[in-house]
């Protein structure tokens, strides 16, 4: 990968779409992974007004010191860049015991009210200060196997790096200098109490999943953790193409509406 033309691609498509909206900059939320801090990076070498968001609700104290560590660094890096810290445990621990006992003990639903609740928090602050919300999942996440949330952290005004696969995230993340501990780090979506791993959560590695996603071979050839492999990306692909795809609409015949 060509390194410096893929960050001034990405760059330019930025400043432009931002300049075509009439808005000021963008907003980013900032969770100490890869993802997040490329997004960030990209977004502050626009020139253009950006506001990292730190959102905890319960993290863990390795996620929260990554967030913290990079926004200090972009913050030192780039003049146009400014930071924001906004405790929503509270908020979200309201918003739990409102809901029925039967929501509030399944923990992928609770998961996902966390990504949703820092979306809402995302879309509250870019509006009021005139700034896009900027997407951070990346093509394995975002077109392959699914994995975000639904109007959570899947609710974005423009994806940045939606075409680049987490493989080249991390290639980016080193020409870019994001801080080491974020680039050693193992992926992860925060949205978990005990720290698990995307890896933990899917039962495949991020290279693991772009080889099935390009897969075209014979599959009489692979090897058994490769027949796996591409069992779990078939599966998640199948069940979260409702992610994927633009709501489905009810279209009314033209002659019952006559």
């Amino acid at each position: 990968m060509k390194h410096e033309e893929v960050t001034s691609h990405i760059v330019s498509w930025l400043s432009n779409y931002c300049a075509s909206a009439n808005l000021k900059g963008f907003v980013v939320g900032i969770s100490g992974g890869i993802d997040s801090a490329i997004t960030s990076t990209l977004c502050a070498l626009t020139g253009k007004k950006v506001m990292l968001i730190s959102m905890p609700i319960r993290q863990t104290k390795a996620e929260f010191n990554r967030a913290s560590e990079h926004i200090v660094d972009l913050c030192r890096r780039f003049e146009n860049v400014e930071s924001l810290e906004i405790e929503l445990t509270d908020a979200f621990t309201a918003l739990e015991s409102a809901l029925p006992p039967t929501t509030q003990h399944d923990f992928l639903s609770m998961a996902n009210t966390r990504a949703r609740l820092r979306m809402s928090t995302l879309y509250a602050v870019g509006q009021s200060n005139g700034l896009l919300v900027a997407g951070t999942g990346n093509k394995v996440e975002d077109f392959g196997v699914g994995f975000f949330t639904k109007y959570g952290d899947g609710g974005v005004d423009l994806s940045p790096i939606a075409d680049l696969t987490k493989t080249e995230v991390f290639e980016l993340a080193k020409h870019l200098q994001v801080v080491d501990s974020i680039q050693v780090a193992k992926p992860t979506d925060g949205l978990w109490e005990d720290g698990r791993s995307d890896e933990d959560q899917i039962g495949a590695t991020y290279p693991e999943l772009e080889w099935a996603m390009d897969f075209q071979g014979d599959e009489s050839q692979l090897s058994a953790r490769e027949s796996e492999v591409l069992a779990i990306y078939r599966r998640l692909n199948r069940i979260n193409k409702h992610k994927m795809e633009p709501i489905p609409v009810c279209l009314i015949p033209f002659e019952f509406k006559r």
